[in-house]
């Protein structure tokens, strides 16, 4: 998605090649289902998904309960709305987008996930997911069984904070997403916009200035409440006024200053 040295859609090096299940959940979709070869104590991502400082033998318990791990291609989904909900999934790999289905038939992104970040926590309060997750590109989950985890939560207190912790993180980032759509211009949503993806990123070890976005404008403009004519404009100027370089989907960031600037102006 980044910088074209490293990769955070690469599988990592210390994976080897193993016998796959196909698992036909529909006559249009197979989602791949294989044995979880990296456990959660060696993941370089668990900091982001999962707690630290646990000790050897809770490590291994964790280990456990995270005992597979699906391959999602592009353009397939994880889950639906109105799926029953059964498992958290934390991406290990690529990019996936959620979305709910309005009145009129048009799909609205609420949100992009990426590598350490958790999908399905929608469907914990009746049980049933309330929207579409989408990969974006060839992706990779760690499937958590909710019902394990909750179990395993209440006898360890960190792994419990850290869960509090990742619901905590969803609810301000819906607070970022209404101030976005109630008080910012077009200009100013998409700076945050930007600057809130490289910072992810960035926290990932990916480059703070150079990424390739995996949503179409479409979709960026779906999730900010904007035109697609306004968000490809907006881009455009940008560009004009050297804040960005764009060519097609690479983008590079000439001003992060610039682009701040905007935000906390909208702030203001």
């Amino acid at each position: 998605m980044l910088n074209p040295k490293s990769s955070p859609t690469a599988p990592p090096a210390n994976e080897c090649a193993g016998a796959q299940i196909i698992q036909r959940m529909n006559p249009n979709r197979a989602i791949h289902i294989e044995p979880f070869k990296v456990a959660c104590s060696s993941c370089n991502l668990r900091e982001l998904c999962l707690p630290v400082g646990l000790s050897q033998p809770d490590l291994e318990r964790l280990d456990r309960l995270v005992a597979t791990r699906r391959n999602v291609n592009r353009g397939d989904t994880l889950f639906r709305a109105g799926d029953s909900f059964q498992s958290l999934y934390a991406v290990r790999t690529g990019f996936f987008k959620t979305c709910v289905s309005a009145e009129d038939g048009r799909d609205q992104v609420t949100g992009f996930q990426m590598a350490g970040e958790l999908l399905g926590l929608d469907g914990i309060s009746n049980d049933r997911h309330a929207c579409d997750a989408v990969a974006l590109e060839d992706s990779q989950v760690c499937v958590i069984p909710y019902n394990q985890l909750e179990s395993l939560s209440r006898e360890f207190n960190d792994l419990q904070h850290q869960f509090h912790k990742i619901m905590s993180r969803e609810i301000v980032r819906d607070h970022g997403v209404m101030l976005l759509l109630g008080s910012m211009r077009a200009e100013e949503r998409l700076a945050a916009f930007l600057l809130n993806l490289t910072q992810r990123l960035q926290a990932r070890g990916f480059s703070a200035s150079s990424l390739v976005l995996r949503m179409t404008r479409e979709e960026i403009g779906s999730y900010l409440g904007l035109k697609l004519e306004t968000v490809s404009r907006t881009f455009s100027k940008f560009q004009e006024e050297g804040l960005l370089e764009v060519k097609q989907r690479q983008i590079r960031i000439i001003d992060q200053t610039g682009l701040q600037r905007l935000v906390n102006s909208a702030a203001c």
